[in-house]
């Protein structure tokens, strides 16, 4: 059992049988037949991942890697608010007749602000601070821009991330660790697929930055079970789990914009069988 797989399970039983639920209350999320989507929640979900040891991909089912990572580039490297720029469709549901999420995601981490050091937006800023202030405590970004939240057609979800580096006694490189802070998070849909799009993240950074990957921390404030999704969450983890896969990334890049998805390999990937037809609440 991979490790991804076994905080998993445990933090769905414990949303399970710990939870909060939300029947009955006013709430914003609906199903596609108009009816109210309750969930099941827990506050505070901290989950800590180690990524020195292995990928954390869950095996109980299958997370399209690739499809994840695509959409991480969509947002952090093309910096793109716009789906016909995205090659999945998960998107859809918020996109306007030109296909813009309007200021959301990708649109924040875009712009431009004033350092000491020029204009640069948060994404070079980021880089520009591993590479040269590496321990500075102020290396992070975030999206959730108040400013312009009426114009974004959803509020952003993984909202910030914060990079940390250490260095260990006896090692010549440092070790990027990151956390990531999330509002909210649908843990049958898009808790793994996070995760795998944000350990991605951090060794694409520690590859460009000459360091090491190290822990990547997932802060959840409203870690929730949909009402509809309980029964395929309670066979999900009833189900037998295999050993994490070997994530390669291609060592040549070391320029973060050149990385594309075929920079990444997945080996010895076995898991579950996929499931299809989760209903999606929007």
């Amino acid at each position: 059992m991979s490790y991804a797989d076994t905080l998993f399970v445990k933090m769905c039983k414990d949303i399970l049988d710990n939870g909060y639920s939300t029947e009955g209350e006013k709430v914003r999320p609906h199903w596609a037949d108009g009816s109210s989507a309750y969930t099941i929640k827990q506050f505070g979900v901290v989950n800590r991942y180690d990524l020195s040891k292995e990928f954390p991909a869950l095996t109980l089912r299958k997370t399209y890697i690739k499809s994840a990572v695509d959409e991480l580039l969509w947002i952090w490297q093309k910096k793109s608010n716009n789906v016909n720029e995205l090659k999945s469709h998960i998107w859809d549901e918020w996109a306007d007749e030109d296909g813009s999420i309007g200021k959301a995601y990708g649109y924040q981490l875009g712009v431009k602000h004033q350092y000491k050091e020029g204009m640069m937006d948060q994404v070079d800023r980021v880089i520009y601070d591993l590479k040269h202030n590496p321990y500075s405590r102020r290396i992070m970004t975030n999206i959730y821009v108040h400013q312009d939240l009426h114009e974004m057609n959803l509020y952003p979800c993984a909202y910030s991330v914060t990079f940390n580096v250490t260095k260990e006694p006896d090692s010549d490189m440092l070790t990027l660790n990151a956390v990531l802070n999330q509002r909210s998070q649908d843990i049958l849909t898009a808790n793994n697929w996070n995760v795998v799009q944000y350990a991605v993240l951090v060794h694409m950074l520690a590859q460009v930055c000459d360091m090491k990957p190290g822990i990547l921390l997932h802060v959840i404030a409203d870690a929730h079970i949909y009402d509809r999704h309980i029964p395929i969450v309670k066979e999900l983890i009833s189900r037998p789990a295999y050993d994490a896969p070997v994530f390669k990334l291609n060592p040549q890049i070391k320029d973060f914009y050149e990385f594309t998805v075929d920079d990444i390999t997945i080996e010895n990937y076995q898991t579950g069988e996929q499931i299809t037809d989760i209903p999606v609440a929007i």
